[in-house]
């Protein structure tokens, strides 16, 4: 009896903020039909935005990944004065929200940023680069980029480079490291934590609100179906499409990587 007044409390929370809006976002396409369920597949307009934003997503997350981990590699791997400073400043990012990133973009590669005026200067014409897809690219690698090199640095820390120098005095190439030391060590962090970027990167929203003029991605999308044109059926199956695909790459990463999702998060 005790134990279930205890519980009480978690239930209704858990119910009022998680389990009712649930049902309710599942149940609401409904309204509209049950073709409304499968309009991010029939309707080549949202089709497109989710194959945008999936390929965005995938692009940052493969980059940062390449880069996060050779940065961590030689972080964990070395011991020199202002490492510690070094480490906090490049996961600084992780302070800012979406907004400030775009805000940074827009800085560097807006019309009137530094790209554009050199653009000018050097070829007459003001050319930008903050709205489009390689604004949100280089947004979103920014923001992507501390949480991977902090995974990754951590994760070298404790490998046992007893291992690495065996294979260097048995005549081991660069390569062989690669693949025979250092890739078994990294990979359940590589796959844990490029699942929560490919996710993260799928589901921004504040950086896209900011950036995203000349390249919609569906949470756009999304916020112009509920916010400009009131179609809450819409907005909702649309929700439902990239719940469930960013759902999929987690739940397929926490199979193969196993604990190390936890640790990557």
């Amino acid at each position: 009896m005790l134990l279930a007044a205890c519980a009480a409390p978690a239930a209704a929370v858990f119910a009022a903020f998680w389990l009712l809006p649930m049902v309710q976002l599942v149940m609401l396409p409904a309204s509209k039909g049950a073709a409304t369920y499968f309009v991010v597949l029939t309707e080549p307009r949202y089709l497109q935005s989710l194959v945008q934003t999936t390929l965005l997503s995938a692009a940052v997350t493969v980059v940062s990944l390449v880069v996060a981990a050779a940065v961590g590699l030689y972080l964990g791997r070395r011991s020199f004065a202002g490492r510690r400073l070094l480490l906090s400043v490049l996961t600084l990012p992780l302070s800012f929200p979406g907004v400030i990133v775009g805000f940074f973009v827009i800085l560097i590669g807006g019309r009137q940023g530094p790209f554009a005026s050199f653009t000018d200067a050097v070829m007459g014409e003001r050319i930008t680069f903050a709205y489009g897809v390689t604004g949100l690219f280089l947004a979103y690698v920014y923001f992507s980029l501390p949480r991977a090199i902090a995974s990754f640095t951590a994760v070298v820390e404790r490998m046992e480079h007893e291992l690495e120098e065996a294979a260097r005095s048995l005549g081991a190439r660069r390569w062989h490291l690669v693949r025979d030391v250092w890739w078994p060590a990294l990979q359940p962090t590589a796959l844990a934590i490029g699942a929560i970027l490919f996710a993260t990167a799928m589901g921004a929203f504040g950086t896209a609100f900011t950036l995203a003029s000349r390249y919609e991605v569906l949470p756009i999308t999304i916020y112009n179906e509920f916010t400009n044109y009131a179609n809450f059926a819409l907005a909702a199956s649309l929700s439902i499409a990239l719940g469930l695909m960013t759902w999929a790459v987690l739940f397929v990463a926490r199979r193969f990587g196993g604990s190390a999702i936890g640790a990557g998060a």
